[in-house]
């Protein structure tokens, strides 16, 4: 079940037919390969198990990437690692070049029980490379010994700079197709494969994401034009806050951050648009950022997502603590219900303040509801790109960026 209340009204029916069309187009045109992934991965998924069954003793899958190359994907695990297979490899992501963490993690693992996996649609981004070169040295493992694909695998473009070494020095290498940008490729084989050899059910993952394209792209639902046009048109709100009741969906709310500022804040003309994602996690962030919703300036959205029944529960004890009495709630309360509870009251508060909200509950956090919110935001993404008029798949600020770094310190 996946439930998504909008606390608002969108009544331009001709708003809602053009952007409908303009979506389908680019649907159609085959230009965003990303629509298409829930349904194009079964050959991927064969292969993905029958080179897996080559591997041997491994405990640990490193992921060597940065931005759409490992967000998703980190996103995913922390959603699922409380339903991952037993007995399946543990998942790491090295993806900032901080010497801290780099090293930490390379002490926590030995060189013949792990897979590192370079993760890389260009094959050249200096982040990824440059912890590559920190992994092989500090395990004294390089392109020329013999065992360098047993450990090594990667994750690339066809044809890419990536691809190339990999073919060279017989690295097991999964590509992406050309037409799924960074940000919107965790449905590809940059998340499903690290994703499915440590046990995540990738395909009940894929089939919640086919779903999600099967409500809007057959049945034609309406819900996230709605929600599009209110995020972009509505009133002037152009910072929207993505508010997260339980702590497994903190990796998702990074995730969506860089596909909702790197796809949507862009130059047109000479005019600056775009808007910008917040993500918060209740309800801790009822004790910080809440504050600032209610009273501040009128200038957001807010989405809240909650988990309706939770795997694992505990009831609050019937305890009554001196002095601490008004702390005491009714009996029988577990705390996934108090944070559920904690949710709609927050919820309420905020649309009593006429701040557009609306509202994502979720059965369970399984693969399938995951999977399912995957696509949901990419498409959400994609129709505020249309209705900001930006090409929601680039992303030249942060090239200028790169360039400037290369400029300064490439050979």
């Amino acid at each position: 079940m996946f439930a998504n209340r909008l606390f608002f009204d969108i009544s331009d029916t001709q708003k809602i037919e053009e952007l409908r069309n303009k979506i389908f187009t680019e649907y159609d045109s085959n230009q965003v390969g990303y629509y298409s992934l829930p349904i194009e991965n079964e050959n991927l998924l064969s292969d993905i198990n029958i080179w897996g069954r080559k591997i041997q003793n491994i405990q640990n899958i490193v992921v060597i990437g940065v931005g759409g190359s490992s967000l998703g994907t980190k996103a995913l695990y922390s959603m699922l690692y409380h339903e991952k297979k037993a007995d399946t490899p543990n998942l790491y992501f090295l993806e900032n070049i901080d010497p801290i963490t780099i090293k930490k993690t390379l002490q926590r693992i030995k060189l013949e029980e792990s897979l590192f996996f370079l993760v890389s649609k260009s094959g050249t981004t200096l982040d990824t490379i440059s912890i590559a070169k920190i992994v092989m040295v500090h395990f004294e493992i390089f392109p020329n010994n013999k065992c360098f694909g047993k450990y090594f695998a990667v994750i690339t473009d066809e044809g890419s700079a990536l691809n190339k070494f990999a073919n060279e020095y017989g690295l097991k290498s999964f590509l992406v197709p050309k037409n799924v940008g960074g940000r919107f490729s965790v449905l590809s084989a940059v998340g499903i494969v690290p994703l499915t050899l440590c046990g995540i059910d990738t395909t009940k993952l894929l089939r919640g994401a086919a779903e999600c394209k099967n409500e809007f792209f057959t049945q034609k639902s309406t819900t996230l034009l709605k929600k599009a046009i209110a995020y972009t048109i509505k009133g002037g709100q152009n910072i929207n806050v993505l508010f997260s009741y339980s702590d497994i969906f903190r990796e998702f709310n990074a995730w969506y951050v860089q596909l909702w500022a790197e796809s949507l804040g862009k130059k047109k003309g000479s005019k600056c648009v775009g808007l910008t994602p917040v993500g918060l996690i209740g309800a801790i962030d009822q004790h910080s950022f809440l504050q600032l919703i209610v009273e501040g300036p009128k200038d957001k959205s807010v989405t809240f997502i909650r988990v309706e029944n939770m795997s694992d529960d505990m009831l609050i004890p019937d305890i009554s603590l001196k002095y601490i009495e008004k702390a005491d709630i009714k009996k029988g309360i577990s705390a996934a219900a108090l944070l559920n509870e904690q949710a709609l009251a927050t919820m309420k508060s905020i649309i009593n303040e006429g701040v557009i909200t609306d509202e994502i509950a979720i059965e369970r956090a399984d693969a399938f509801h995951a999977g399912y919110l995957i696509y949901y935001f990419e498409l959400l993404t994609s129709l505020c790109g249309l209705l900001l008029e930006v090409d929601t798949y680039s992303q030249p600020g942060v090239e200028i960026g790169k360039k400037i770094l290369l400029d300064k310190l490439g050979k």
